[in-house]
């Protein structure tokens, strides 16, 4: 009989789930669990029988790491298998400032299709549940430390797991949990409208960044098959709306690829986008993904790109390159496998 994983459960849900006659217990379990146990023996405030009833019964977690990758820069990778044995992968990011971040999946897989993203070739099996979203930013906590910043940029688009994200998040925002203020948690979408404006009315209220890559619609149709059912206009809009309702500046993500999106007119138009709804702006320089028909953008190209927005009073940075050693850059996850289209 397989055991439950209490990861991502609320605490009257291990209550409910386990028969715990008194509600207290469910919230000592919900505490430990978040306050990194790695195994019912440490749970300490429980009776000895108690713990030996969940060891019995349940499990801490569903997944399992299968492997840790490292880089010279400080980027570690965890390449993560499900109970149903399938890969997902989550980063650690580390900015100049020493910051540490989880970048973590919310599908194994994805169907967005980017034509720049190695996750995109990928195909979608499914949605994670909010424990296995859990689950990664702890098994990264486990490998490097406490970490105090989330992102949602890993494999899979956002806004179509946001049942599941909203749940992780609640559950690592709460302050029995990780107690991570809502602005230390940043969504990233490939820009579907609809999903936005249900992120703007029904939260939670995070920090969004849109993957822009171009602010030429027919480029972007061509780069993100998105794009057709969500044109610039009707994006435009809906980044606008979540700016005033929730009270955060959007993040545009522009990953430059040489050649096609990374010339002086590209840069007037992402600047011309950004000033319309008073965006930030984070450049990124294509990282290589073999077998993509692309290429990355010399230094040069990057710096011209960013003299042009920043004299078009555009807030712009330039992100460094990191973790493209060990598959762990922007646009590279993904290499632990094909999936299956979801049907």
């Amino acid at each position: 009989m397989q055991k439950i994983a209490l990861t991502g459960l609320f605490p009257e849900e291990i209550c409910q789930i386990l028969s715990l006659d008194a509600p207290f217990r469910g919230r000592q379990i919900f505490k430990w669990i978040y306050a990194g146990a790695h195994d019912f023996s440490e749970m300490t405030n429980l009776s000895k029988d108690l713990r030996a009833r969940l060891s019995e019964n349940a499990s801490l977690r569903s997944c399992k790491v299968k492997k840790i990758l490292r880089d010279d820069d400080g980027t570690v990778k965890l390449q993560i298998e499900t109970s149903d044995a399938l890969a997902v992968e989550t980063v650690l990011l580390v900015d100049k400032e020493g910051r540490r971040t989880a970048c973590v999946s919310c599908q194994a897989g994805c169907a967005m299709g980017c034509a720049f993203c190695k996750t995109g070739t990928l195909g979608l099996a499914r949605n994670l549940t909010a424990g296995e979203i859990i689950e990664q930013f702890l098994f990264l906590e486990k490998e490097v430390g406490i970490l105090s910043n989330i992102v949602f940029m890993g494999m899979g688009e956002p806004t179509q797991n946001l049942c599941e994200i909203r749940k992780s998040i609640e559950i690592l925002s709460s302050a029995d949990g990780r107690a991570l203020s809502p602005k230390r948690i940043t969504l990233s979408t490939c820009g579907i409208v609809k999903g936005i404006y249900a992120l703007a009315d029904e939260g939670p209220k995070v920090r969004l960044a849109l993957s822009l890559t171009t602010a030429d619609q027919a480029l972007r149709e061509e780069l993100m098959p998105t794009a057709k059912a969500n044109p610039l206009s009707k994006l435009k809009e809906a980044l606008a709306y979540y700016s005033e309702k929730t009270g955060f500046r959007v993040t545009l993500e522009v990953a430059l690829l040489s050649g096609k999106n990374s010339d002086g007119k590209s840069a007037e138009k992402i600047a011309e986008f950004a000033r319309a709804i008073s965006a930030n702006v984070n450049l990124i320089a294509w990282n290589e993904v073999e077998g993509l028909p692309f290429l990355s953008p010399s230094r040069e190209e990057c710096d011209a790109f960013l003299k042009i927005l920043r004299n078009s009073d555009v807030n712009a940075t330039l992100r460094r390159r990191r973790g493209s050693k060990i598959g762990g850059a922007c646009g590279q996850l993904g290499s632990a496998g094909n999936f299956r289209q979801e049907i």
